[in-house]
């Protein structure tokens, strides 16, 4: 006897929406890992949902490069690329000292409240444990600097540069949190309003350039790290000449 497929759990019309949010939750803190495969009859099976909100989640994370479309059309994570780097910081950092010092010159009085709500909000999310709540935090602060600036094309720009950012974030936190250093976060968010309010354009300048090269540095002091301190094997031999090949 055929085995029932389980009903869909979720409300008519927002099936799609949480496929989306649970995969980019996983895809943003590497539960998913890069390079996995995503397919939508699997998908499909483990939401109890039909095809069509599935597809309807792949393509969001499509839009926010989160997923990629192989040739054969088959959908995998997008890869973490992490040969460009350099590259990458380079347009971020162009884009972000861009977004910041047009904040500081065209920023509303709401616009600041906003960002000290936002700013307050990425302070509350370090004493989180799950560091997902950084990420988004910080996505939502950045991208309100960016909706500051009245600029449509380079809030787009920026802000498809800061999604792509996040999964990087994410590494860069887990290795702050483990090196007990989270706290060095705190307070940098009110830095960017206090310059922003104060609407002084080369600071704003100068802030997004150090915030982007903070991030730089930490991102390739984890890649270095070594966690585990307390496994302790003991010294290892010296290898003599006649073994090296």
């Amino acid at each position: 006897m055929a085995i029932e497929k389980p009903k869909s759990t979720y409300q008519r019309g927002s099936a799609a929406a949480e496929v989306y949010a649970v995969l980019r939750d996983e895809i943003l803190t590497l539960t998913l890992e890069p390079g996995s495969p995503l397919d939508e009859t699997f998908l499909s099976n483990r939401f109890s949902v039909s095809r069509s909100p599935v597809r309807e989640a792949l393509n969001r994370l499509l839009a926010e490069r989160l997923v990629e479309t192989l040739p054969n059309r088959s959908t995998i994570v997008a890869p973490v690329d992490i040969r460009g780097f350099g590259a990458f910081i380079a347009a971020l950092d162009i884009q972000q000292r861009h977004a910041t010092r047009l904040a500081a010159m065209h920023r509303t009085p709401a616009d600041i409240i906003r960002l000290r709500t936002l700013a307050d909000a990425f302070n509350n999310a370090i004493d989180d444990e799950y560091s997902l709540q950084i990420l988004q935090a910080n996505y939502a602060f950045h991208v309100a600097i960016g909706e500051a600036g009245r600029n449509p094309y380079v809030l787009r720009q920026y802000r498809e540069l800061l999604s792509e950012a996040r999964r990087l974030l994410h590494i860069h936190v887990h290795y702050l949190d483990i090196a007990n250093r989270k706290s060095v976060l705190r307070d940098q968010h009110h830095d960017f309003v206090d310059i922003i309010e104060a609407r002084d354009v080369t600071a704003a300048d100068a802030i997004a350039h150090a915030h982007t090269m903070q991030f730089h540095d930490r991102f390739l002091m984890a890649l270095r790290y070594a966690p585990d301190d307390s496994f302790d094997i003991g010294t290892p031999p010296m290898v003599s000449k006649g073994t090296v090949a």
